[in-house]
């Protein structure tokens, strides 16, 4: 598949495609810090580090070479193309663009806020960034430009979805609503904007008296009847009560009190509807708490949203990220404090399903590429950050790869040996993984992948390999044999070097733009080497 209209690549190339130059660009370095928060060749998966201006070298030098419109455009491609690993990066470069000297390039900013800041976490952040990035300086940051910009982001919303939004996400960053539209002077545009501002900045009970008697429009009176729920909800302490309210008006976890979500009750109203990304972060807390029981009705809420296709599609979850949050709950502890728990054997089984059923939610770059396994070392240390053996993890790459792109060889090397591997689509995970790890153990040479492709006449667009180890001794560089590989080939090939053990060190040196080190293995990882065989960053 190929990009978008809107997209270009950010790489040149001749007529034969591989003699063109692989130089990096300052685009290709900004698109890399929309991407992942850095524009250097490293991503270091699970990492979140606060953005700073230490990154921001290319941005800054495009900013003044007055290509602060084209900077915008890119952020909007990252942050609304689901290009970006994270949102942060993409927040923090809207807010430098907004406070540039050049007046079009702020014009740009503020009105491309709207469509990146969709929901009132994003917009925290985006103030926050502005505030930071203004330290040191006499000058605030709430200008003209900014006031309408906050004021316009609370007027142009549905009001309904406003309400929802102010009452779940109340503050972020250090700012609240009431913070932002009282430094915005907001002048709410409609009268259902104004009750939401009024119930943000002087609470329920003047709400109540100030709307007691008027005759109110038809908008005006659904959001009363919200914002009537929600805080029936948070002064209820009827659990059947409670629970009724969830069911009917699709309440969120985020609207209710702490004590609340004590309640088993609470819990099944909520699994009904709560995203599936928030139930793989918190099944080991809600296992320990005792809120998941055995054969209990709750239990049985989680498998059959897990194993429903339209939930798993709607939810758009990568296999990976299900089988990270598998690997984790089946550990039954966390990373951090003293939280255990005793894994539910029906749950585990459901995230299995779930697993192998979400490879649809992958989408087909529609590239030729190789995986190939280092499998010189043993397989059994754990990626970082994680639950998952390195093992497990190049076999679930290997998986998702060859399973969704219709032109992928995956090998295994090692000791000057390379194996290809044919794995067919009804193999599990542990077939792949024993796969893998039969072939007898050697030297590191990650320059053999290419030199297979070479002699067997191949045309790859992408190769990614995997190894355990990150530092190695080869004969040649992976690098120089990857120029030779284009040159010979005639394809403009791109390489990713993923040590899967590895905390944040350069797997490979190097100043050519298609090639970018992987540290550790992550969902994140997969958006990295799509928009590298893209040619995106």
């Amino acid at each position: 598949m190929e990009p978008s209209g809107n997209s270009t690549s950010n790489h040149t190339s001749n007529s034969t495609g591989a003699e063109g130059s692989w130089e990096i660009s300052d685009k290709t370095k900004l698109c890399r810090f929309l991407c992942y928060g850095s524009e250097g060749d490293i991503y270091t998966a699970r990492e979140q580090g606060r953005v700073s201006m230490d990154n921001a070298g290319a941005l800054l030098t495009l900013l003044q070479d007055g290509r602060g419109a084209e900077v915008v455009e890119e952020i909007k491609h990252f942050a609304l193309e689901g290009r970006a690993v994270r949102p942060g990066p993409a927040l923090f470069a809207l807010a430098l663009c907004s406070q540039h000297s050049e007046l079009k390039t702020r014009q740009a900013a503020f009105k491309a806020l709207k469509e990146i800041c969709r929901d009132p976490a994003n917009l925290f952040s985006f103030v926050q960034y502005k505030k930071e990035l203004k330290e040191g300086m006499k000058c605030g940051i709430w200008g003209r430009a900014l006031r309408k910009a906050v004021s316009d982001w609370y007027n142009e919303q549905d009001p309904l979805r406003l309400a929802a939004a102010v009452t779940r996400c109340k503050q972020r960053e250090g700012w609240s609503h009431q913070d932002l539209l009282r430094l915005s002077h907001t002048k709410p545009a409609t009268d259902a904007v104004a009750l939401i501002s009024k119930y943000v900045t002087k609470g329920w009970k003047e709400v109540q008296e100030a709307y007691a008697d008027k005759e109110n429009s038809e908008e005006v009176v659904q959001v009363l009847s919200y914002l009537e729920v929600v805080e029936k909800a948070k002064h209820s302490c009827d659990e059947l009560e409670v629970s009724g309210l969830i069911e009917e008006h699709k309440l969120e976890r985020e609207q209710l009190l702490t004590d609340h979500l004590r309640s088993k009750q609470v819990w099944g109203a909520l699994l009904k509807e709560i995203p599936l990304h928030s139930i793989l972060k918190i099944l080991g807390k809600m296992t320990s708490n005792k809120l998941l029981e055995p054969r209990s009705s709750e239990v049985q809420t989680i498998c059959d949203r897990l194993q429903n296709e339209a939930s798993l599609k709607k939810a758009k979850i990568h296999p990976f990220s299900i089988l990270l949050a598998s690997e984790n709950y089946k550990r039954g502890q966390g990373y951090q404090g003293k939280t255990k728990w005793e894994a539910d054997v029906s749950i585990l089984k459901a995230m299995d399903c779930a697993f192998y059923k979400s490879f649809m939610n992958v989408e087909p770059v529609g590239k030729h590429f190789v995986v190939a396994v280092d499998v010189s070392t043993s397989l059994t240390s754990i990626v970082p950050g994680t639950a998952i053996s390195t093992a497990v993890a190049a076999a679930a790459v290997t998986m998702i790869f060859s399973q969704t792109e219709e032109n992928t060889d995956v090998l295994a090397f090692s000791e000057g040996a390379v194996v290809p591997c044919s794995l067919s689509a009804d193999m599990t995970l542990a077939d792949v993984t024993a796969e893998l790890v039969k072939f007898p153990s050697g030297s590191t040479d990650c320059t053999l992948p290419i030199t297979w492709a070479t002699e067997n006449g191949k045309s790859i667009d992408m190769f990614i390999i995997l190894t355990n180890n990150p530092l190695w001794t080869f004969a040649a560089s992976p690098v120089d044999s990857l120029k030779k590989y284009r040159l010979a080939s005639g394809t403009a090939s791109r390489l990713v070097m993923c040590g899967l053990t590895s905390i944040g060190h350069a797997i490979a040196d190097t100043e050519d733009s298609g090639l970018i080190s992987i540290c550790g293995f992550d969902s994140g990882a997969f958006d990295v080497i799509r928009n590298l065989a893209l040619g995106l960053i």
